[in-house]
């Protein structure tokens, strides 16, 4: 079977990873952490720079005591920043040459769906995508994943951050929002835009932001938020399965960690007899073994990518993929 390395380095986080078709074989991470404020892209590639010769060396390492022998190399070409992506593909192109093996640049947000179905052994799901940058609700369809509904602004994990921001705590703000709202019990009524299949978040992160600075328990605040962003998420999957006509949900990226987010998408599946799939957590955020399946996948589809053709592209939306390993 296909031995395949992948490196992903997007945005924050930085990791490389060796997967067959049977499991992640070895896979190590290095993530960056600002200082205050969020993610700074220059900083971040700057980040994934000196550390990623550090990480290939180990992984590398293991592959050789272990002998394995790689098939090809597979890196996050977009969506992602800009300058974390080049970085991240010079590696990956040095590697491709170095062993003469094939390159494969894939899709950061296909990655975390077929890594999820791969891990939780979801057949044909509607997929709600959570995460910083991206929130959108695919399904397959005639050799492509079908972008549903998306928003129309940021995505939900960056309005958690830039809430979370605005009112003192750290980054990321996704997991402190989660913290304080489990304290919080009374719902504090917050802009809720659902617009056909999309949503919209700047307007509730604009709006809690006020609130807390009219003295609104911070507890409350947090709470309601994540009910209101989640309720709008929930809306529109239910609306694609209904659509769609599928029978299965799964849920990626790194927002999907939220146990709220899953409870609530848990209850609309049971509700219309639907099955409820989420990966754990290790594949739910930015991750390389995600990036090595797909990778995988596509190397036995005989899908690879011309060293002039591995440019990255930071707005690669998932719906521009021609799927050739369906």
């Amino acid at each position: 079977m296909p031995v395949v390395l992948g490196i992903e380095g997007t945005a924050w986080n930085l990791g490389v990873a060796i997967v067959d078709d049977e499991d992640v074989i070895v896979e190590r991470a290095d993530a960056y952490l600002p200082v205050s404020g969020g993610i700074h892209p220059r900083d971040a590639a700057q980040h994934h720079a000196d550390s990623i010769v550090g990480l290939l060396r180990q992984v590398l390492t293991f592959a050789l005591e272990k002998s394995l022998k790689i098939d090809a190399v597979s890196f996050s070409q977009g969506p992602g920043l800009g300058p974390c992506l080049r970085t991240v593909a010079t590696a990956a192109r040095a590697i491709a040459l170095n062993f003469n093996i094939p390159l494969i640049g894939v899709n950061h947000c296909i990655a975390h769906v077929e890594v999820g179905i791969w891990k939780t052994g979801a057949n044909d799901p509607i997929t709600l995508y959570v995460s910083g940058a991206n929130s959108q609700v695919l399904s397959y369809n005639r050799g492509r994943y079908r972008v549903l509904g998306e928003t129309l602004d940021i995505g939900v994990g960056n309005a958690f951050d830039k809430f979370a921001r605005s009112i003192g705590l750290p980054h990321p703000g996704g997991p402190r929002i989660e913290e304080h709202a489990r304290g919080g019990g009374r719902y504090i009524e917050l802009p809720y835009t659902v617009k056909g299949m999309d949503f919209s978040f700047t307007g509730l992160t604009t709006a809690a932001r006020e609130a807390y600075e009219r003295g609104v328990s911070l507890s409350d605040l947090c709470h309601s938020f994540q009910e209101t962003a989640f309720a709008m998420l929930v809306e529109v999957t239910e609306r694609a399965v209904a659509h769609a006509g599928k029978e299965e949900v799964l849920l990626a990226g790194g927002v999907g960690a939220n146990r709220r987010l899953q409870e609530m998408l848990g209850i609309m599946c049971d509700e219309r007899g639907v099955g409820f799939y989420v990966p754990e957590t290790r594949f739910l955020g930015d991750n390389a073994a995600m990036i090595a399946h797909l990778g995988n996948l596509q190397l036995k589809a005989r899908d690879v990518t011309p060293l002039e053709e591995s440019g990255v592209n930071p707005s690669f939306r998932p719906d521009e993929v021609r799927v050739t390993w369906k």
